[in-house]
């Protein structure tokens, strides 16, 4: 995680926007079907978005800011892949838990950025 640039960050979010894109296209057309891949399109593409815009951020307050959203948008993307699974509204079980997995593991980095983010203000504060 700590050799990870930018550009490595920046592909995995756009690969995990894919593979949610792909699973919303996957979901059986149901109401709750259709309703939660469109959320799950939105929360789950808006990550790597949200992302090229933390990179142009005004300062660090603004990043963390920027970095919070991302994270909020994993979670609820996050909720959206385990109500799928739940209610077996995919055929493909593997690509859900394999999105379920690296939704996991960016929830991760995220929090980490904004804790060393975090770190570093305070530390520069002083």
């Amino acid at each position: 995680m700590e050799d990870m640039t930018k550009h490595d960050l920046e592909d995995r979010l756009i690969a995990f926007s894919t593979l949610i894109i792909e699973i919303s296209e996957s979901i059986s057309k149901t109401f709750a079907g259709n309703h939660i891949s469109g959320q799950i399109i939105r929360s789950g593409t808006s990550v790597s978005l949200n992302y090229g815009e933390a990179q142009s951020a005004e300062s660090r307050k603004d990043f963390i800011h920027k970095i919070k959203v991302i994270l909020k948008e994993l979670r609820e993307t996050m909720i959206g892949l385990k109500l799928i699974k739940s209610r077996h509204l995919v055929n493909n079980v593997a690509t859900l838990d394999k999105a379920l997995i690296e939704n996991n593991e960016l929830i991760s980095i995220f929090v980490k950025s904004i804790q060393t983010t975090r770190k570093n203000d305070l530390e520069s504060n002083n």
